[in-house]
């Protein structure tokens, strides 16, 4: 079974301003965030990575693009991978967030929210899992770089170590970070969390 390489996009202004992208279109790269798409790709250009898949959102596709070229691989976008759907909390400052009455709720037991007019995290954790799993059968003993978001990549990877996903959140996915999950059928190992280049590619 294949090793995934989880990538958390690279910084934003909507992040570097504490405010909740969503599904906003049009949010690219800053210039941290291409300095860290550049380092990823210096890390990992070396490796025999066979395939690149997105998030459909700019600030993904922006993050994968150093990687791919210097690969010489395309980009394949899979819509599954996009951030939470945060519905009308799109644009808005985590400080503002922090004094409602739903804030607490997030921070503990998320698995009981609902972002208003957005998704659970219930129903991203399902999503991102089913596509993380229709990636790895699709491929055998391969290297496959999979580029998204923080919520998504530690929904997963909470969901691969068997912990409830109200404790998601004690899981970190820096910007310009990479995760490694070895994808060995049910007896998924995670092999690094939240590496920030320069690093050594751990051996499986």
């Amino acid at each position: 079974m294949p090793t995934l390489l989880l990538i958390r996009h690279g910084e934003n202004d909507y992040l570097a301003r504490n405010k909740l992208p969503g599904h906003i279109p049009g949010i690219h790269l800053n210039k941290r965030g291409q300095e860290q798409a550049a380092e990823i790709a210096g890390a990992l250009n070396r490796l025999p990575i066979k395939v690149v898949y997105s998030s459909p959102l700019e600030r993904a596709v922006e993050t994968a693009e150093p990687l791919a070229q210097s690969i010489g691989l395309g980009i394949q976008l899979r819509p599954d991978l996009t951030d939470i759907d945060v519905g009308q909390w799109e644009g808005r400052s985590w400080k503002a967030l922090g004094h409602t009455r739903l804030w607490k709720v997030i921070q503990e037991t998320p698995s009981k929210f609902q972002f208003p007019g957005g998704e659970t995290f219930v129903h991203a954790q399902e999503r991102i899992v089913r596509t993380l799993n229709a990636i790895a059968s699709a491929h055998g003993d391969e290297l496959i770089a999979v580029v998204f978001h923080a919520d998504p990549i530690k929904l997963a990877v909470a969901h691969y170590l068997g912990l409830q996903l109200d404790n998601f959140q004690r899981l970190t996915a820096l910007t310009g970070s990479v995760t490694i999950l070895k994808m060995d059928g049910s007896a998924v190992k995670l092999l690094a969390l939240n590496l920030i280049p320069p690093f050594s590619f751990p051996k499986p």
